[in-house]
């Protein structure tokens, strides 16, 4: 999916490896996470100005998983926010496996 952002100057159009490569860059500053095999375990829904992101997480062994999956949530719903302009409606996070 591609997102096409319209102005009076033109528009511009954000590929889908660019919001994935958003996401999983957001993702992966927490400290303890990584995403899990971003081309098929990220998806980013848009409709319209708002986004819907599903993605995978292996967390770091000894982390507090609910504290590491928000701070997951918070900064990919702040990049897409900053950079593309969209609202975020949801950051759905599943853990996966831990690594260590």
């Amino acid at each position: 999916m591609t997102y096409v952002l319209r102005n009076n100057d033109g528009s511009i159009t954000l590929a889908d490896a660019a919001l994935t490569h958003i996401v999983v860059q957001s993702a992966e500053s927490v400290d303890g996470a990584r995403v899990r095999r971003a081309r098929r375990r990220v998806a980013v829904d848009l409709d319209g100005k708002s986004a819907r992101v599903e993605l995978e997480l292996t967390v770091a062994y000894g982390k507090v998983l609910p504290d590491v999956a928000q701070d997951v949530q918070v900064r990919v719903a702040d990049a897409l926010t900053q950079m593309c302009g969209v609202d975020v409606s949801a950051v759905d996070v599943t853990i996966e496996e831990l690594d260590g």
